[in-house]
């Protein structure tokens, strides 16, 4: 059991390592929802790799990690609107999670279809979507 908790511990520092690079490439704002002068800590977009890597993790605020985390407790919204930019992203790890939470909201809302109708996904990325789905 030590061992578990030591590898988390370790995964969990290396990942605060990304910390500074994030918030540069966010400009301190959640990179899913755009928040600023919220808290952002970074997020690994599953499924994860053996080892952290900055080119999987995204900088993001409470509300959107509750969203990812828990998407039982999903709840659409006016808020998550702005994920019809954010699907636009040149960030490969944003452009996932915004698909995938606008997968979550298309069966309610109109916007959510559009925005999935209009945007393209490399076969990579649109692996990388489906793997957790």
């Amino acid at each position: 059991m030590a061992k578990g908790r030591e590898e988390y511990q370790a995964r969990q520092f290396t990942l605060q390592g990304f910390g500074k690079d994030l918030a540069r490439r966010a400009k301190s704002k959640c990179e899913v929802c755009e928040a600023s002068g919220a808290k952002l800590t970074p997020y690994e977009v599953p499924p994860e790799e053996a080892l952290p890597a900055y080119e999987r993790c995204i900088l993001i605020c409470d509300d959107c990690r509750e969203a990812l985390e828990n998407p039982k407790k999903f709840t659409p919204g006016e808020h998550w609107r702005v994920l019809a930019q954010t699907v636009w992203s040149d960030v490969a790890p944003v452009q996932v999670v915004a698909v995938r939470l606008l997968r979550r909201h298309g069966d309610s809302e109109a916007w959510a279809r559009e925005a999935l109708e209009e945007v393209y996904l490399d076969e990579e990325q649109e692996d990388w979507v489906t793997k957790v789905e």
